[in-house]
């Protein structure tokens, strides 16, 4: 049974920095692509940034480039997403997911099967 475990989500101020991290359990032997999502009230749900199958590849959403970074912990089978220079507009509960296979377009959450819980980011003044 494949699990996603988010964790480091809260508030920030405007400026500031936070970084989410997201495990994956189960098939734990398997390599992976994942990528982060996020939806705002009210909004549809919008790419953030994503990590090939291969780990070479990352791709970020036109909102978040030179702000966020996506990086992967392979011995622990852990992605990572760095919320740097956040803007009120961040404010967003984002997920993670995962696919046990390759995907060509890792900014659509159609081809991914497993999600995270979700994790409130709020960015205040």
């Amino acid at each position: 049974q494949v699990q996603l475990v988010e964790s480091g989500g809260g508030s920030v101020q405007i400026g500031g920095s936070l970084r989410l991290s997201c495990a994956l359990s189960g098939r734990t032997s398997s390599p992976y692509t994942m990528s982060w999502f996020r939806q705002a009230p009210g909004k549809e749900r919008e790419f953030v940034a994503g990590i090939s199958w291969s780990g070479s590849i990352t791709d970020y959403g036109d909102s978040v480039k030179g702000r966020f970074t996506v990086s992967r912990h392979n011995a622990n089978n852990t992605d990572y997403l760095q919320m740097n220079s956040v803007k009120p507009e961040d404010t967003a509960v984002y997920y993670c997911a995962a696919a046990l296979k390759p995907i060509a377009t890792i900014s659509s959450g159609q081809y991914f099967t497993y999600w995270g819980q979700g994790t409130q980011v709020t960015v205040s003044s």
